[in-house]
């Protein structure tokens, strides 16, 4: 049984997590990307998650979401989607209904994503409501990671700048491993006994 909720000082004990692969950023079509759509697409578990350059001041418009991070347990593609544009053969991928991609609030991204690049999205897994089938009430990946692998997901870049060039490599290990501790959550889930 997992707790319901968490609290700050509980995170803040727990080690850090951080995407231990192999982390690729793809800004252009090439060999990058097509090694990037083979391992995908052998894939039955993804880890899903985008990024947006923030705005700081009000009524502002949103920008575009600059980032799309599909990760196995192995290897992270980061996807620079101002300078890429979403490839057909990614937006192929998040159409499949044979893999299953795994974020939290998926709703809001996939929506940003076909601003791109029409497709329809299949197979996508929202660990929010997923993980309350297992009693867990907290909904952002870094207390539904505490709660799930007893793991800290570090948050310091999140409002950063995801179109600055070149990203960090703060920034670049946070991307990864949002999407890849999705898949590690799923997966810890799966194994457990819901309620």
């Amino acid at each position: 049984m997992y707790q319901e909720t968490i609290t700050p000082e509980e995170i803040e004990n727990l080690d850090l997590a951080a995407f231990p692969g192999k982390i690729t950023v793809i800004t252009q079509t090439g060999r990058d990307l097509d090694h990037a759509v083979e391992h995908l697409s052998a894939q039955r578990f993804i880890g899903f998650d985008t990024e947006t350059k923030p705005v700081f001041q009000a009524h502002q418009p949103r920008h575009h979401t600059a980032l799309l991070q599909l990760s196995s347990e192995t290897e992270a593609f980061l996807f620079r989607l101002h300078e890429l544009g979403l490839p057909q053969e990614i937006a192929d991928i998040l159409a499949d209904s044979h893999i299953t991609k795994i974020g939290a609030a998926v709703g809001e991204d996939i929506h940003g994503l076909q601003h791109y690049c029409p497709f329809e999205a299949h197979r996508f897994m929202d660990l929010q409501s997923f993980a309350e089938q297992y009693g867990i009430k907290e909904k952002s990946v870094r207390k539904m990671a505490a709660i799930i692998l007893g793991q800290k997901v570090s948050k310091a870049q999140q409002c950063s700048n995801w179109e600055a060039d070149p990203l960090s490599d703060a920034q670049l290990l946070y991307a990864a491993t949002d999407a890849w501790i999705c898949v590690k959550m799923y997966k810890a889930l799966l194994a457990s006994s819901r309620i």
